[in-house]
């Protein structure tokens, strides 16, 4: 038996609890993992709080992040004793995930643990550290470069923002750090931000094109966030989009793509490849001080998440919540 928060459907709805399971009711998979840590993103605050429909099937364990030690193993790469981590692939929303003491997926799902990190701080990175590695590299491969300007991330306070301007302030940029919390502003410098933008600057409807003033942009916001950082982004700029916090809509024009040749780089970091995923870590594991994670962190035990999922749908979260499945 272990502990997992387990949601089911029943007649009156959705409902989400602590639950003691029996190790037979793990889903099919090729690797069987003791979970030292998950942590809780935003997809996982809609599925424990059922505000959106993410979940595929009931009853579901959510957490698409875990850290962990292989207990068994019938894939070629692994063996127990072993240290890995899981990002996306649909764990937590149609395949068991991370909050849990004990998962069961395949194989090809994971990669190793960087021996930079403890699993406790692989989910303080977790899937949104992850996602902003993956937004830099993208910058970078673009060929943004620091002495090119201003690069602005959006959402500065969540997890992708937060890593993101830990990352990019660690490679020489400098950082506008967009949020509505301008009462964190020395929480953002701490993470290497030079300035802070208030977001209502960039959330309401803006013109199709609008003064040039960024090399490069991170944005996790969607909607009209996104659309006013395209419009504001240099000739030849890049912008990385990988969330919709303010909204799934993109509201602008196709302007800033044929009159400055901005270029909108989509961000998946659920079905990402391997190699992708490999590349975004070793960012990680250069470019992220262990300093700069303890500050963004948050711990919280397996019956807490509950409540702190609330929280992070009420955006009063800041950074990241690390989820010690073990208490």
């Amino acid at each position: 038996m272990f502990s997992a928060l387990l949601v089911e459907q029943g007649d009156t709805g959705q409902s989400v609890a602590l639950t003691s399971v029996d190790e037979a009711r793990l889903p099919e998979g090729t690797v069987t993992l003791e979970v030292a840590y998950s942590t809780l993103n935003y997809k996982d605050a809609l599925a424990i709080t059922g505000t959106s429909p993410v979940l595929r099937k009931y009853p579901m364990v959510p957490g698409i992040d875990l850290a962990g030690t292989v207990t068994a193993s019938t894939h070629p790469e692994w063996s127990p004793g072993d240290h890995a981590v899981l990002n996306g692939w649909g764990v937590g929303e149609s395949h068991w995930g991370g909050l849990a003491q004990r998962a069961r997926v395949d194989g090809d799902w994971l990669v190793p643990l960087p021996v930079a990190f403890t699993a406790r701080q692989a989910m303080a990175i977790g899937t949104a550290g992850y996602t902003a590695a993956l937004c830099v590299e993208a910058l970078l491969a673009h060929g943004v470069r620091p002495d090119q300007g201003e690069v602005l991330v959006t959402g500065a306070t969540g997890g992708v923002g937060s890593v993101a301007i830990a990352l990019l302030a660690a490679r020489g940029f400098t950082v506008a750090a967009a949020t509505g919390k301008t009462a964190e502003a020395e929480y953002l410098h701490g993470l290497g931000a030079a300035g802070v933008v208030d977001r209502a600057e960039l959330a309401a409807r803006g013109k199709a094109l609008q003064k040039e003033r960024w090399a490069g942009v991170v944005d996790a916001a969607g909607s009209h966030t996104l659309a006013n950082a395209c419009a504001q982004t240099r000739y030849g700029g890049a912008v990385a989009a990988c969330g919709l916090a303010q909204g799934m809509d993109f509201p602008g024009t196709v302007a800033p793509f044929i009159l400055r040749g901005v270029t909108l780089i989509g961000i998946d970091s659920v079905m990402a490849a391997r190699q992708r995923r490999t590349a975004a870590w070793a960012r990680l594991a250069e470019d992220l001080k262990p300093g700069a994670l303890e500050s963004i962190t948050r711990e919280v035990g397996l019956a807490e998440s509950i409540a702190a999922a609330q929280e992070l749908m009420a955006g009063t979260v800041r950074g990241r919540i690390v989820v010690d499945v073990n208490r």
